[in-house]
């Protein structure tokens, strides 16, 4: 069926690409009722615009079919993969080895919805109450692990399954993680130390006066700014914590695949 293009539908050199990563059974297989590339043009229709399911456009398939096969994408972990093969590609096209040797660790607080509400936590210095998502990213905002909490839960106490992760991701090549100020204290050096990361903790001038743009940290807060022009991450949306964890994912393979595109082409 022929309709009109959306400004969120993937392009055929970054279809290319990810269309393996998404492929779980045959084109052709007999269950398939509508194109793969149909179905993954709806899920980004979804995060980009943070529309509910139901309200689709007529003209893409259904959102039962988009929700359902998306929740078959999450659970194989499909976008996981995409963001570890482009981090990989990135890092190498930009000239840097395959693998990071420092990461940047953060979090940030979304606001909750009737829908997160009874996994929230209230976050007294961002006066919010919602669900927080702690992410680690290399030196170029990319990102290497994330994990959803409830707001109330302390940075440091994730310092352990964030070191563990990122290790896993890198093939244990992190040796260094800056934070921020939320993360002082022995426990949290202690908890990095025993997967091999030391903690550097960057400060804010003394003497502050506006916007002061952090050594490091800046990376990471630039990450966190890709990921508020998806509308549907703009706010916790999601009844489970795991389909924010793998929409975070989604969000970056596709600002990833279209950045190794324009790679590409300029290289070329």
């Amino acid at each position: 069926m022929n309709r009109k293009a959306y400004p969120t539908d993937v392009s055929d050199e970054e279809w290319a690409f990810v269309a393996p990563y998404l492929t779980l059974m045959r084109e052709d297989a007999p269950q398939r009722e509508y194109a793969l590339r149909e179905v993954f043009n709806g899920l980004r229709y979804v995060a980009r615009g943070g529309i509910a399911w139901r309200l689709m456009p007529n003209d893409l398939p259904p959102w039962h079919t988009v929700y359902q096969q998306t929740q078959r994408w999450l659970k194989a972990g499909v976008f996981e993969a995409m963001v570890h093969d482009l981090r990989v590609l990135l890092r190498l096209a930009a000239g840097r080895q395959e693998q990071p040797s420092a990461a940047i660790f953060d979090s940030r607080t979304l606001q909750s919805t009737p829908e997160s509400g009874g996994r929230a936590g209230y976050d007294g210095a961002k006066r919010r109450k919602g669900s927080k998502t702690h992410m680690a990213v290399d030196t170029l905002g990319h990102l290497l692990t994330l994990l959803v909490t409830p707001a109330n839960e302390q940075d440091r106490a994730q310092v352990s399954q964030l070191a563990q992760a990122v290790q896993e991701a890198t093939g244990e090549t992190v040796e260094l993680a800056f934070v921020d100020q939320g993360y002082t204290g022995d426990d949290a050096a202690q908890a990095a130390e025993a997967h091999g990361l030391r903690l550097e903790v960057v400060k804010l001038p003394h003497a502050k006066k506006g916007f002061v743009l952090l050594p490091r940290r800046w990376v990471v807060e630039r990450s966190f700014g890709w990921m508020a022009r998806f509308r549907r991450l703009a706010r916790d949306f999601e009844r489970l914590p795991e389909t924010l964890t793998g929409l975070h994912y989604l969000a970056f393979a596709m600002l990833m695949a279209h950045r190794f595109v324009q790679c590409m082409a300029f290289c070329l």
